[in-house]
């Protein structure tokens, strides 16, 4: 199977030397609040992911969270179980799309949160973009998406194609993990210019960043400042959120009388709110590579 789609259109380029591959508007999602979750490897956007996807349940919310990596490991949290991914089960119907139901690759996690793992190609066969947009034409075949408030896109790692960029043409706002170090901050930067790349065409904004796994959050407020951009909600490093994933539940399960436990479940409900009510576009300008290398840290 070719995940490379021969049928796409191409747009006007996204960014300097890029030709993306268009989104159809009959594949937009309409009438529900769409974010995208960016920032490095491993700095905890499944654990965000989910414990926002949570929280906005707990406000009374109807969510959908789409993990985009191969992994399929971002819904674990919320069902208890790695689920098969949309890739998967169309592998076992020959691609035949209209041969699957919807419990085939959607299943209802902790507090209603439905949960689709999209999956992706083979490491080095094809085009994650791709696996993100069939997934989202077969929410909408099945009608999946009418009855949704809000879809979060969890997406794997720094962004480095236009095919891991996908969910962004779906976005309304985009939020970036990152913690108060050199290297996921050095990445949140170049984050920020695929966002800046993507809106030229699409409607999707950058929201701000999620300051996560910090005791503090002077380096992120510092760049966030210079580039002009804010911070949206801090995370510290806590025992009981690596504890959670352990125990395959979110932070809201593990009920414990613990004030900082109990703190950051508000901290969550409290980012699910604001973006809910809906933050302003923050019109950031990213650095260049040695700007940003020169301006982190200190002697």
């Amino acid at each position: 199977m070719n995940l490379l789609d021969p049928r796409a259109k191409f747009s006007a380029p996204d960014g300097e030397g890029s030709v993306q591959v268009a989104l159809d508007p009959e594949d937009a999602i309409k009438g529900a609040k769409v974010f995208a979750v960016y920032g490095k490897g491993g700095i905890g956007k499944s654990t965000t992911s989910s414990n926002l996807s949570a929280a906005f349940s707990k406000l009374g919310h109807r969510v959908l969270q789409i993990g985009c990596d191969p992994k399929h490991d971002s819904t674990f949290t919320l069902t208890k179980k790695l689920m098969p991914t949309v890739i998967d089960v169309l592998e076992s119907v020959e691609f035949h799309a209209e041969e699957l139901r919807p419990e085939d690759y959607m299943f209802e996690g902790y507090n209603g949160v439905m949960c689709v793992e999209a999956g992706g190609p083979p490491a080095g066969t094809g085009c994650g973009g791709y696996v993100v947009g069939q997934t989202v034409k077969l929410l909408k075949q099945h009608h999946l998406l009418e009855d949704t408030d809000v879809v979060i896109f969890d997406v794997l790692g720094d962004v480095v194609c236009g095919g891991f960029a996908a969910p962004l043409q779906h976005a309304e706002r985009a939020v970036i993990v990152a913690a108060n170090d050199f290297d996921s901050i050095f990445a949140m930067n170049r984050i920020v210019a695929a966002i800046g790349a993507k809106a030229k065409n699409y409607e999707v904004r950058l929201a701000g960043v999620i300051a996560n796994r910090s005791a503090a959050t002077d380096e992120i407020d510092r760049f966030a400042n210079e580039i002009g951009m804010q911070r949206l909600a801090h995370f510290k490093d806590l025992d009981a959120i690596r504890r959670s994933r352990l125990k395959k539940c979110t932070l809201f399960e593990m009920g414990e009388d613990d004030p900082e436990v109990l703190a950051a479940q508000m901290e969550y409900i409290r980012l699910a709110q604001l973006l809910w009510d809906g933050v302003e576009p923050q019109e950031a300008r990213p650095m260049k590579d040695r700007d940003i290398f020169d301006f982190l840290g200190f002697e």
